[in-house]
This record gives structure tokens, C-alpha cells and sequence, in this order.
């Protein structure tokens, strides 16, 4: 005749098991089991056990049983459970889903790919999260095929991370076409359980064009709105630039290859200041602009979602942005090498070179 195991607890694994039984964070199977325990080490039957608690003489005889072998571990958990085998292969939907398409489509979406395996669409989302895939998702990419892309890579990155004594790094560019944009509708506030709202469609009531200069060191930004992105205007904002700047100092203007920048009239200019040195960035590479971080705040947080009724309001609000950012202003630290820099763009041209052989064979 099969006898229950006897269960007999210290001190501490008696307070332990209680406090299990009345806790309400664990699990309910935990308390439940805890509950088994407590009342086995009081000598009660497996058959009085569960009257008392409403469950099965077979289910209290496991979990005491459990315990006498293996403590409090052996309750917590479950042990792995019988049945055939899953029949989802997750390396087959990787593999579908990284190296082929769809017939008519562009990616594959969870339901066409669980009618392709036979699984159900929430089995190939688990193994898409598992192996941290995104088949909806897609990223822009541009590799520059500038010729001197290596030196320009080099040149400026060192400006950024070893600047030169008795010199301002500025960061220079220009936003251009940055519209005045009303709505044709007033949206409605935020509030509890609603996001904001407003119309999809708008009224234009003109453009302007943002210059600004970017100071590496402490984060502060000297900018003008003008009507036009000329050479004219691009001069005019230097001359702004030499007036804000302290004269002593030499001045390393990192900049893009807009015409512009480049213009005869210009080099002149620069030629008649020499404590201007130009550093142009690399052909599709703005993002070695520092610049282009502070334009995308400047446009999510100020541009996006504002109402603009004319230019004048407009350059307002752009002047106001600026002028609170430069009160308490924050650089955007550069921790990228050039050699880091170039070991990745080698590997993409690599990449895009394979796949170019690939369509071609």
C-alpha cells in the first residue's frame, strides 16, 4: 500500500510557504500548491486535502510529493508536458522570409506566409519576433561614390573629434522651403483617451529658407531666414556669421557641395577673410553634417504639427526655437571614428556589389 510521503518544514520554510499561500502577486498554482504543502506538514490525508481545497487527491499527491523531493523548486515550475512534437519550422520561415518573395507583393505579410508553411499567422509572428525580423519595415540608404569620399571622411571627423586650438567648428547648411503651412479646419486639443487632431489637407501661404551654423563645442546655433537660398543670401549669412563670431578666432565651416557654397563670387569673399576654412562633406553623405540634427528637431518639435498663417509668423516661431535652444544649449556629442565610419561603408559596397553580380548572372 503506497503511503504519502511525510513533510516536515523548518521555521523559515514554514513562514516561506505561508506567505506564498496569501500573497496576491504569485500565481494562483503557486499559492494553491504552497496551500498543499502547508497542510501536508500538519498530517493531513491527501483525501482530506482535497476536500479542503476542491482539487483532486492525484493533484495533491503530486505537488507533496514533488516537494519532499525537491524544496520549494519544485513547485514553482511545471514539469515540460507530453504531446507530439510542433510542427512549425521556424527555419523555413526565416529562410522564406529573408530570401524570397511573394507572388503580387512586395514582402511577405504574417497571413501569406502561414498559408505558405501551414502554420497559423501568430506562429511564423513569434518566430519573426524571435529572430527580430520586420518584413514591413524598410530603411533609406545612399553610398556616396565620391571619389575622395575617404578624405573628406577623415577631414571632417577629425574636426569633430580633435577640433583645433583656437578655432570654431560650425556646422553649415540650409533649410530650404520650409512652408507656411494653416490648416483648412481647426484640430481638436489632446485629451484623455484621444490624441490630437488636425486636417490632412492645408493652405500654402509661402516659404522661407533657414541658414544656420552650428557650434560644435557648446551646442549654440547662429541662424537668419531669408527669402532665397542664392549665393547672395549664402554670403549674406557669412557676414552674419563673421559679426557674431569673435574675431580672433579661426573658423572651419563644415558644409555640403551646393552650388552655392562653391560660387566664384563666393571664393572671393573667402579670399578677402582667411580665417575662414571651408570642409565640404563627401557627395551623399549630409548626415557627416552636424547641422541636420538640430534641423530635425527644429522640425518635429516646432515645424510638424504648428499652424503658420503667413511667412512673417513662420519666421517667428523659427526665430523663437532658436532663440530659446541657444539659452540653454546642448552640443550633439560625435563618437563615430573615420576608420569605424569606413569599415561599414566598405562592407555595404561590398554587399551592393554582390547584388548587383546577382541580377546581372
Amino acid at each position: 500500500m503506497r503511503v504519502a510521503p511525510r513533510i516536515e518544514l523548518t521555521a523559515s520554510e514554514r513562514r516561506e510557504l505561508e506567505r506564498l499561500a496569501r500573497s496576491n502577486t504569485v500565481s494562483v498554482r503557486l499559492a494553491r500548491r504552497a496551500h498543499i504543502v502547508l497542510l501536508a506538514a500538519e498530517g493531513k490525508e491527501n483525501d482530506e486535502i482535497g476536500r479542503m481545497l476542491g482539487v483532486g487527491r492525484i493533484q495533491v499527491g503530486r505537488w507533496r510529493g514533488r516537494y519532499a523531493q525537491g524544496g520549494r523548486a519544485a513547485i514553482e515550475c511545471d514539469r515540460p508536458r507530453g504531446g507530439r512534437p510542433r510542427k512549425v519550422d521556424a527555419d523555413r520561415i526565416v529562410q522564406l522570409t529573408t530570401q524570397s518573395k511573394p507572388e503580387g507583393a512586395t514582402h511577405w505579410s504574417t497571413r501569406t506566409l502561414a498559408a505558405k508553411v501551414g502554420v497559423s499567422d501568430s506562429s511564423v509572428l513569434r518566430v519573426w519576433h524571435r529572430h527580430g525580423l520586420k518584413p514591413h519595415l524598410i530603411d533609406t540608404f545612399k553610398v556616396s561614390r565620391d571619389p575622395h569620399f575617404v578624405q573628406k571622411l577623415e577631414d571632417i571627423v577629425g574636426l569633430y573629434l580633435n577640433p583645433p586650438e583656437h578655432a570654431i567648428v560650425l556646422c553649415c547648411d540650409e533649410k530650404s522651403q520650409v512652408q507656411a503651412l494653416d490648416r483648412t479646419q481647426p484640430g481638436l486639443p489632446l485629451k484623455k483617451g484621444r490624441a490630437a487632431t488636425m486636417t490632412h489637407d492645408y493652405k500654402r501661404h509661402g516659404t522661407t529658407t533657414l541658414f544656420a551654423a552650428l557650434n560644435t563645442l557648446d551646442g549654440s546655433v547662429i541662424s537668419c531666414c531669408q527669402n532665397r537660398h542664392r549665393h547672395e543670401e549664402w554670403m549674406r549669412f557669412l557676414r552674419r556669421v563673421d559679426r557674431q563670431t569673435p574675431k580672433e578666432k579661426e573658423l572651419h565651416l563644415v558644409c555640403d557641395n551646393y552650388g552655392t557654397h562653391k560660387h566664384p563670387e563666393v571664393q572671393e569673399w573667402l579670399a578677402r577673410h582667411p580665417r575662414f576654412h571651408m570642409h565640404f562633406t563627401p557627395t551623399s553623405a549630409s548626415w557627416l553634417n552636424m547641422v541636420e540634427r538640430f534641423f530635425r528637431s527644429l522640425t518635429t518639435d516646432r515645424l510638424r504639427r504648428g499652424v503658420f498663417r503667413s511667412v512673417p509668423e513662420l519666421t517667428a516661431a523659427i526665430e523663437e526655437y532658436v532663440r530659446l535652444h541657444n539659452e540653454n544649449p546642448k552640443p550633439f556629442i560625435w563618437t563615430a571614428k573615420a576608420a569605424d565610419i569606413l569599415q561599414k561603408v566598405i562592407r555595404a559596397n561590398r554587399r551592393l556589389s554582390s547584388k548587383q553580380n546577382e541580377a546581372l548572372q
